[in-house]
C-alpha cells in the first residue's frame, strides 16, 4: 500500500476527520498552518484536527504587507483557527473559492512564493519523502471542473425525513445530536473500512464517516442540520498530498451540497458543529458513545435517563420494518441463501484448506452482492460447533464431521441477514448426527408455529425450549424430567441450549438493542417485527453427562422470519432445514463451479 507523502511549507487538510487547518492571520503577519498527520491529538485542536500530532505556525512575510518573517516554533493551534477551516477567512482574511484560499495574488492554496521554497522535513518518518514545490505548483492546476450534484434525490430521501419527525415529536423542546461515529484503527495508520452508526444512517440515509445530526429543537418542532466533512478536492493540494481523506488517494466523497440535494436535509461543513452546539439553549440530548469527540464537545449529561431514553425511543422506532426496509432484508436473505450455496460448492476445497476457505467463500459475496458481511462469519467445523461464536475460522473440515455456517450478508441499504444452516461435511448426516438434527428442527418448527401478531415475543423460545428438554431427556442426558429441568429456578438444559431463540433483525445484527423491556423482550409481536428462530443444541466434547458417541456435536438452525398480518413468512426459506432436503440440495451442488454474477435487482 502506497503511503502518504508530508506537505512541503503549504495548506493541508490534516486528520483522517479530513479537516483543514488553514491560514491564520495574526498581529498583520501571514500564516500559514501546516501538519503532518500520524494519529496523535494536538493540544488546542480538538474535534477539527484531532489526528495531528505536532503543528507548526510557520510566520512568513506577506507579499501584501511586507510584515516580517517569525522564527518557526512548536505551539498549540491558534484561537484563529477554529473560524478559519473550509474556506472562514481569519483577521484580515477574505474568503475565495475552494478550500483555505488565500487572498495574496502571488500564493496559491494559501502559500506564498517563499513558503512553497522552503520544503521540509521537520517531524517527517525518514520513509516519506518531500514534496517538492515545483510538483505541488503542477498538481494545483488544469483540472477540469465538472458538476458533482447528483442526478437526482435519493428515493428514500422522504422517508428519512418521516423519521426525524417521529423522533422530534417524542423530544419537544430538547436539543438531540446523533453521530454516526468515526473510522476506526486497525493497526497503525490503516483503519477498518467505516460502517455509518445505525441511527444515524435511519434518520439520515447519510454513510460517509464524522456526521453529526443536529436535531435543533424550536417552537414548531425539530430543524435538521447534518454536519458533514467537505470534499478534499482539487480546490486544495491536500486531495494528492492527504493520503487519508484526498479524493486521488481515497476516492471523491459527497461533500455539503452534494449531500443536501441527494438527500433531502440542510447540510454545514463539520466545523460548524462546535460553534452551534456551544450556542444552543436549553436541554441538549446525545446518542453517546460512537464519536468520543462530540461526547467532549457536548460534554457530561445533566440528564443521563434522558439519554437513556433518546437511546431506547430510537431502538423502538426501528422495531417495526416499513415496506422498503423489508425488502432490503429479502434482498439480503437472498444474497445470503447464494453464499450458503456458494459454500456448499468450495467444500471439496474446505477440506483441503480448513474453516478459512468456508469464511472466504462466503464473504466473497457479502462483497459482491452487498456491503459487507452483517457480522463476522461462524464457519465452524466439528467441535468448534459447540462454541456459539466461533469466528477465528482456523481449524479442519473434516468429511463426517458437521459444519455449523453462521453468516448473513449486510446490503448495500446496511440491511443484514442472519441465517445458520448445520451442514454434513460428506453430504449425508450419520444417525446420531441426525437424531440430534431432528431434534433441533423439531424445536424451530415449534418455535416457528409461534410467532404472529399479538403472541409473546418469548413464546417462540418457549416452545423451542420445550421441545428441547423433552429430547435431552429422552436422550437420557438430562438428570431430571424436563419438567422440572424448564423451571425458572432450575434451568438445567441450558447447560446444552445456552442462548435465547430470538432477536430482532435490521439495520443490526441484534437489532434495536435499546429498547425497553417491555417493548422487546417483555413485548408482543406485531406486524413489521423481523426476528430470528435460531435453537440450538451444543454437546461440549468434555461433557461428562452426555454420551461419549454425541460430545462434540453442536447443531443450530437459523431462519429470519417477519410477521405478518395473520401470521409469519419465514424469509430464508431458500435453504431447506429438513435434513433429507438438506442432503438433496447438498448433492445438487456439488461440483458446481462458483457462479459470482450478481442478479437484477
Amino acid at each position: 500500500m502506497p503511503q502518504g507523502q508530508p506537505t512541503a511549507a503549504m495548506l493541508v487538510e490534516s486528520g483522517h476527520r479530513g479537516r483543514p487547518a488553514l491560514a491564520e492571520a495574526a498581529d498583520g503577519l501571514r500564516g500559514v498552518v501546516w501538519a503532518h498527520e500520524r494519529g496523535g491529538v494536538c493540544p488546542g485542536i480538538g474535534r477539527r484536527d484531532r489526528c495531528i500530532s505536532r503543528l507548526w505556525l510557520k510566520c512568513t512575510p506577506s507579499v501584501t504587507t511586507g510584515a516580517p518573517a517569525l522564527a518557526a516554533a512548536p505551539r498549540a493551534a491558534p484561537a484563529t483557527l477554529h473560524g478559519m477551516e473550509h474556506g472562514h477567512p481569519g483577521p484580515g482574511r477574505t474568503p475565495a473559492s475552494g478550500s483555505g484560499a488565500n487572498p495574496d495574488p502571488d500564493a496559491r492554496d494559501g502559500v506564498t512564493a517563499e513558503a512553497k521554497a522552503r520544503p521540509a522535513r521537520e517531524g517527517s518518518p525518514a520513509h516519506h519523502p518531500p514534496t517538492p514545490a515545483a510538483l505541488i505548483e503542477m498538481m494545483s492546476r488544469d483540472w477540469d471542473t465538472k458538476s458533482t450534484l447528483p442526478d437526482h434525490p435519493h428515493p428514500a430521501a422522504p422517508r428519512y425525513a418521516s423519521r426525524r419527525r417521529a423522533l422530534s415529536a417524542r423530544f419537544p423542546g430538547i436539543h438531540l445530536v446523533i453521530p454516526t461515529g468515526a473510522p476506526k484503527v486497525r493497526a497503525n495508520d490503516t483503519e477498518y473500512r467505516f460502517r455509518p452508526g445505525s441511527d444515524h444512517y435511519w434518520l439520515t440515509g447519510h454513510t460517509e464517516p464524522g456526521g453529526v445530526l443536529l436535531l435543533h429543537a424550536g417552537a414548531e418542532g425539530h430543524q435538521a442540520t447534518l454536519y458533514l466533512e467537505p470534499r478534499n478536492d482539487r480546490s486544495s493540494p491536500a486531495f494528492f498530498t492527504n493520503s487519508r481523506s484526498g479524493e486521488l488517494w481515497v476516492g471523491p466523497r459527497r461533500g455539503v451540497p452534494e449531500t443536501a440535494f441527494l438527500l433531502g436535509v440542510e447540510c454545514a461543513p463539520l466545523d460548524r458543529l462546535d460553534g452551534d452546539v456551544r450556542e444552543l439553549d436549553g436541554p441538549v440530548l446525545l446518542l453517546r458513545g460512537l464519536d468520543p469527540e462530540v461526547d467532549s464537545l457536548v460534554g457530561t449529561s445533566r440528564e443521563p435517563a434522558e439519554e437513556r431514553r433518546l437511546a431506547e425511543e430510537l431502538s423502538e422506532l426501528r422495531l417495526v420494518k416499513d415496506d422498503h426496509e423489508i425488502r432490503m432484508l429479502e434482498r439480503a436473505v437472498e444474497a445470503t441463501v447464494r453464499g450458503f450455496e456458494d459454500v456448499v460448492r468450495a467444500l471439496p476445497e474446505a477440506m483441503e484448506q480448513g474453516e478459512r476457505v468456508v469464511e472466504g467463500v462466503f464473504n466473497l459475496r457479502a462483497r459482491v452482492e452487498g456491503n459487507d458481511v452483517g457480522y463476522d462469519t461462524i464457519a465452524a467445523s466439528g467441535a468448534h460447533a459447540t462454541i456459539l461464536h466461533w469466528t477465528r475460522n482456523d481449524g479442519q473440515v473434516r468429511g463426517g464431521d458437521l459444519l455449523l455456517l453462521d453468516a448473513g450478508v449486510e446490503g448495500d441499504e446496511l440491511y443484514t441477514a442472519d441465517v445458520t444452516r448445520t451442514l454434513p461435511v460428506s453430504g449425508r448426516f450419520t444417525p446420531e448426527q441426525r437424531r440430534l438434527y431432528e431434534l433441533v428442527q423439531r424445536a424451530q418448527e415449534a418455535a416457528i408455529a409461534e410467532v404472529r401478531p399479538g403472541a409473546a415475543f418469548l413464546d417462540p423460545h418457549r416452545a423451542a425450549m420445550r421441545v428441547l428438554a423433552a429430547g435431552l431427556e429422552e436422550l437420557g442426558i438430562l438428570p431430571i424430567s424436563s419438567e422440572k429441568a424448564l423451571a425458572e429456578d432450575v434451568q438445567a438444559h441450558r447447560r446444552y441450549t445456552l442462548h435465547g431463540t430470538s432477536h430482532m433483525l435490521g439495520l443490526d445484527v441484534h437489532d434495536c438493542a435499546q429498547a425497553r423491556e417491555e417493548d422487546y423482550r417483555g413485548g408482543r409481536l406485531q406486524p413489521g417485527h423481523v426476528l430470528t428462530v435460531e435453537p440450538g443444541l451444543y454437546l461440549q466434547p468434555d461433557d461428562l453427562t452426555v454420551p461419549e458417541e454425541l460430545r462434540g456435536i453442536g447443531i443450530r438452525i437459523e431462519d429470519d422470519v417477519l410477521v405478518t398480518e395473520d401470521g409469519c413468512r419465514v424469509l430464508s426459506r431458500g435453504l431447506p432445514t429438513d435434513p433429507d432436503e438438506l442432503e438433496r440440495w447438498m448433492a445438487g451442488l456439488r461440483g458446481q463451479e462458483m457462479q459470482l454474477r450478481r442478479p437484477l435487482a
